[in-house]
């Protein structure tokens, strides 16, 4: 039987749902999901949320901050490890560009997904760099 799946932008997506399909993936393991304001204020702040959707069940997630015409970044791909491999992320991102099609589309890969985006077509970008304390900086 093949699954329908509805894909859409969802302003208002609740940061609970988000948090329990997030625990449900294997993204889970790299975000704060024990830090409940923390996850709330990350689906609050995000401007635009592509959401993939069977029976109304939330299974799959791109959370992206964008200014819609230079970037859109990116931050969360995931789908529900029982929903795994049927091309929801790919289709994902595929909304997510559509949603912002003048910027380009920049996400850091998670450990484990660093072999799955070359194999969806996308290029892989050696120029990145992260900080987490400014305290860093020399």
């Amino acid at each position: 039987m093949e699954l329908t799946i509805q894909y859409a932008q969802e302003k208002d997506l609740d940061w609970q749902e988000f948090t329990a399909t997030l625990v449900a993936s294997t993204l889970g393991e790299r975000r704060p999901v024990g830090d409940l304001e923390r996850m709330k204020a990350m689906v609050e702040n995000s401007n635009l949320i592509i959401t993939a959707r069977i029976d109304n069940k939330l299974v799959g997630v791109a959370r992206s901050v964008t200014d819609w015409v230079f970037c859109t970044y990116l931050s969360d791909l995931f789908v529900d490890e029982g929903y795994q491999k049927s091309g929801i992320g790919r289709e994902l991102i595929r909304h997510t560009k559509i949603a912002s099609p003048q910027a380009k589309l920049i996400l850091l890969s998670a450990p484990k997904a660093i072999n799955y985006y070359p194999r969806i077509g996308m290029a892989h970008h050696t120029h990145a760099y992260t900080l987490d304390d400014p305290n860093d900086l020399v």
